[in-house]
């Protein structure tokens, strides 16, 4: 991609380098960074703008910045993540900004001042929803809205300290606005499914109000989407624990969510045009599976063993398509689990965050999947809820895991289990996918996934007993 830096006053000469051994110091230690336990070798600054003057009071600079790292073992050259980073620049901060800390300029044009992360200082927050409320152009960054959607002027801001690989502001309890922080050029699902479904007329995921964009290169870059705050709302995550801690069933809650699966389902299959998988195709995406097989296999030991096992699951699925059977592919939410479904006191479950496995490049986001994969992701997020039970609830999971495919057949017409090859792959590829993020992120989670793996390699049954999650990290799987 050929990148142009935005001419504005934020990029004068010696910017970048001023900022450069601050940012190396504290970008890594950013819980959405992307390239944790390589060094950053260095920045480039793919576009700057400034939002507010930093001959000011307070400055404000937003930096499109790629962060070279060496590449990760066994991977190909990588010319860098980009990252979206809103800079705050004062004499000195108050102390109510401690924790946004970033550090003290020593040269350049920034030289004796303090910048800090701004999305924790209610000005700077100020700043992109004004923006955003008069659909302005600023440099090379557009601030865009829904032509029928009003968006009131002085609602409060606050940061939102939960968020893990994106940042997000409320505004009142009226707006949430999602910034991404890793960006990629190209049509991001994070925006492009929610306005889809809404002008389709799904009421099951909230509709975007604003979003911010910008041009590079010829490409368009997502930065961020604002749509309504569900005040009060838990997600599933949140709810399904708080059951389990009281030893409630959590069954008619997860018929509700199968449910509103497959009405969010429902609603793409009509928006955006599906296709069908014959052998070909499938034989692509059994390839696929057994490439990250493979590779999980390679990083960890743990999972060989069960190695044959699991090439079954996809062999099994080749063998179907090799005997003529086809399948529906569509757009999907492609990371679904409990903690991306929000439900108001005595409200509807609603889906969030669309914008798929982070780690996987935005192409194959896009791609037509089967919804299995979805129902799948849900199944392993049922399994990991019940990890985090102290005492366990027996059967849990499996009761949660009958009564969501009970709950999707209701609407689709198709239980999820009439399907069992291809379930069993959908599975067994999250599955494999969890083992290597808990391996290299929260050792101690490991044994949650690897339970499934078992199960899923014999093909025998529910899943064996397991050790528990340490209370310390219970958080949604990956």
């Amino acid at each position: 991609m050929s990148e142009s830096v935005t001419r504005t006053l934020a990029s004068t000469p010696g910017l970048l380098a001023s900022l450069d051994p601050l940012l190396r110091e504290w970008l890594p230690r950013q819980r959405w960074f992307a390239g944790k336990g390589r060094p950053v070798t260095g920045f480039s600054l793919v576009a700057a703008t400034e939002l507010l003057p930093a001959d000011g009071k307070l400055g404000l600079h937003h930096l499109l910045l790629r962060a070279h790292q060496p590449p990760a073992l066994g991977s190909q050259p990588h010319p860098g993540d980009c990252y979206q980073l809103l800079i705050g620049v004062r004499e000195a901060l108050p102390p109510r900004l401690a924790p946004a800390l970033i550090g003290h300029v020593e040269q350049g044009p920034l030289a004796g001042r303090t910048v800090y992360e701004a999305l924790y200082d209610p000005r700077p927050a100020e700043v992109l929803l004004e923006a955003l409320r008069t659909r302005a152009h600023i440099g090379g960054l557009f601030f865009e809205r829904e032509p029928d959607q009003e968006i009131r002027p002085g609602l409060v801001p606050r940061v939102v300290t939960a968020e893990q690989s994106n940042s997000s502001l409320v505004y009142g309890d009226t707006f949430i606005l999602k910034l991404l922080r890793r960006v990629l050029p190209g049509v991001n699902p994070d925006l492009e499914l929610p306005l889809a479904l809404a002008r389709e007329g799904c009421p099951r995921v909230p509709a975007p109000t604003a979003w911010i964009r910008a041009e590079q290169g010829g490409e368009p870059y997502v930065l961020g989407v604002l749509q309504p705050f569900l005040q009060g709302a838990s997600d599933g995550w949140e709810l399904a624990l708080r059951e389990l801690a009281k030893g409630e069933d959590f069954a008619a809650e997860a018929r509700a969510l199968g449910r509103a699966t497959a009405e969010v389902h429902t609603a793409l299959a009509r928006a955006l045009p599906t296709v069908t998988l014959g052998q070909a195709q499938l034989t692509l995406m059994t390839d696929a599976m057994l490439e990250r097989l493979d590779a999980a296999a390679q990083a960890v030991p743990a999972l060989r063993p069960y190695v044959p096992g699991l090439r079954s699951a996809y062999e099994a699925l080749a063998e179907l398509a090799a005997e003529g059977r086809t399948w529906t592919a569509q757009r999907v939410h492609g990371d679904l689990h409990l903690g991306q479904c929000l439900r108001s006191p005595g409200g509807p479950w609603r889906l969030i965050d669309f914008e798929g496995e982070p780690a996987r490049p935005l192409a194959e986001r896009r791609m037509p999947q089967p919804p299995l994969r979805d129902v799948a992701g849900m199944l392993r997020s049922f399994d990991y809820a019940a990890h985090s039970a102290d005492p366990p609830v027996p059967g849990w999971a499996e009761t949660c895991r009958a009564a969501y495919c009970s709950g999707y057949a209701e609407v689709s017409g198709a239980d999820p289990r009439t399907d069992p090859v291809l379930l069993r792959a959908c599975e067994t590829d999250k599955a494999v996918y969890e083992v290597v993020y808990e391996a290299r992120h929260r050792p101690d989670w490991l044994p949650v996934p690897l339970s499934a793996v078992r199960r899923l390699a014999a093909d025998d049954g529910p899943a064996p007993s397991f050790p528990l999650v340490s209370p310390s990290s219970r958080r949604p799987h990956p």
